[in-house]
């Protein structure tokens, strides 16, 4: 049976406990940490660790390649990931079509007020355009992740990037999204081996955050 471990600051039975003597592995997992030392601190540790892990990779990668692999919306997903990882939000499912939308609608707005060739607003400040862009984007794909049913919030930040004009190049789009695929394989590596029920695609269904996952 599985136990009742906190995800964030509130319990939850997500966590799996296993009876029997415990490896060195196993002390190392959360079911054990969580179990012997104050939860707050075992998750400020779990997300100092694989945000650093994670995010370093990524940037890492994007040093070497010259590639937009790491981004400001990115931090927020990663943050979300590892910290309430069994949150609906933070499914793969709806981080990898969260950002999609959010790239498609930043793109979309960019094409309808012509602004794909313009430069950003850090070089030439926000104009009335410009700033229809950024709320025709925001609304719009924030109105379609509810539409769908795949509601993740930073993907806010990543159409409001791209309606800014900082990431506009269409392949360097399809780099953005790769980078969150990227995110999402290193979270489910990462949450499973930490002992975490996170889902290849989506929850189960009847399952809300911070709820148990059989």
């Amino acid at each position: 049976m599985p136990s009742e471990e906190p995800i964030g600051d509130q319990p939850t039975r997500n966590v799996s406990r296993r009876d029997g003597r415990r490896s060195r592995v196993d002390r190392l997992r959360l079911p054990y940490l969580l179990g012997h030392y104050p939860a707050r601190l075992v998750w400020a540790a779990f997300l100092l660790v694989n945000g650093f892990l994670t995010i370093g990779l990524l940037a890492s990668v994007a040093m070497i390649s010259g590639t937009p692999l790491v981004f400001p919306s990115l931090g927020p997903t990663a943050l979300l990931l590892f910290h309430d990882p069994m949150q609906p939000a933070a499914s793969p499912r709806n981080t990898l079509c969260g950002h999609a939308l959010g790239i498609a609608c930043g793109y979309a707005s960019l094409w309808l007020l012509g602004l794909t060739h313009d430069p950003p607003t850090l070089v030439e400040g926000v104009y009335a355009n410009r700033v229809f862009c950024a709320a025709l984007s925001l609304a719009s794909t924030g109105t379609l992740m509810v539409l769908l049913d795949v509601w993740h919030p930073p993907a806010g930040a990543t159409t409001l990037i791209i309606a800014l004009g900082i990431i506009t190049r269409p392949y360097h789009l399809l780099i953005v999204e790769a980078a969150v695929a990227m995110l999402i394989l290193q979270a489910l590596i990462i949450n499973r081996l930490a002992g975490i029920k996170y889902p290849v695609w989506a929850h189960a269904a009847g399952v809300r955050r911070r709820e148990a996952v059989e």
